[in-house]
Order: structure tokens, then sequence, then C-alpha cells
């Protein structure tokens, strides 16, 4: 008997024409350079009602996204839940409404985290500040150590 593969997904979230808005899109590319065959990538401007659909398809889910936070560690790494609040009428949903729309509509419950990775600089422009591409160095060093081949 074979064993099933886990499906895996992540969507990088953001805007590179934004500065540091592009750290989700970023990680999304890196990381499919690293791991093309142990997951699939999508690229999103914002979350949408109709991503419940798409991260219901999957076992495992990472939402990669720029955050004006500052973690010590330039990201955070950490589980997702299901919840928060979400607009049917709108396009901008968090992470959390999205899984909770994919719960609520599809029946499905993946594992799910978000990436968060420190950015400064929110500019329109292309590129990375200094300080993201520090932050994106660490949050890939870290996808690649412990992430990657779960």
């Amino acid at each position: 008997m074979s064993e099933q593969k886990i499906k895996k997904l992540i969507i990088g979230i953001g805007n590179e024409g934004r500065g540091d808005d592009g750290l989700g899109w970023r990680f999304a590319e890196k990381a499919e350079v690293l791991s093309a065959e142990n997951f699939d990538i999508e690229y999103r401007y914002q979350l949408q009602v109709e991503d419940a659909e798409l991260v219901s398809r999957y076992d495992y889910v990472i939402f990669a996204d720029a955050t004006v936070e500052w973690f010590e560690n330039g990201f955070d790494f950490a589980p997702c839940k299901s919840g928060g609040e979400y607009f049917f009428s709108s396009h901008l949903q968090s992470p959390e409404a999205v899984l909770h729309l994919a719960e609520t509509l599809y029946k499905t419950k993946p594992e799910a985290f978000i990436m968060r990775i420190c950015g400064e600089d929110w500019e329109m422009g292309i590129g990375l500040s200094l300080q993201a591409s520090e932050s994106l160095k660490k949050a890939i060093a870290y996808f690649e150590k412990y992430v990657i081949n779960f």
C-alpha cells in the first residue's frame, strides 16, 4: 500500500510595488526554488473569500506576509487558527477568516501557519529595505531547516 502524499501550499501575500509589502511574494519565490516538489505556490495581493476553496484542497498551508510588527528574529512562524472576522462582500480577508470559511463551506481543516516577515518601508517602489532583506534571509533559513521536509 502506498503512502498518500500530503498536499502542501504556500500563499505569498503582498504587493512588490510597495517596497517591503512584497516580502510575502519574495518568500514564496525563494521557497519555490527550494521546494517546488514539496509545495504548490500561489501569489495574492490580498486574500479573498474565494481563497477558502483553494486552501480547502490542501492538508498544510503557509500564509507568508510582511508585517510592521517587530520580532527579534526578523520573522514569526506561528500556527494559524480558524476564526476572525470575514466579509462576504469584501476582497480583504485574514488568513484566519479564510481558514474559517474553508472549514464552514468545504468542511476541511488544513493545518495552517503564518510566516510574518518584518518590514519597514511601505512606500511605492520595487525592492526591499535592508532590514526586510535580512528578515527574509532569516525566514528562508528557518523554512529550509525546519519546515521544508517535515
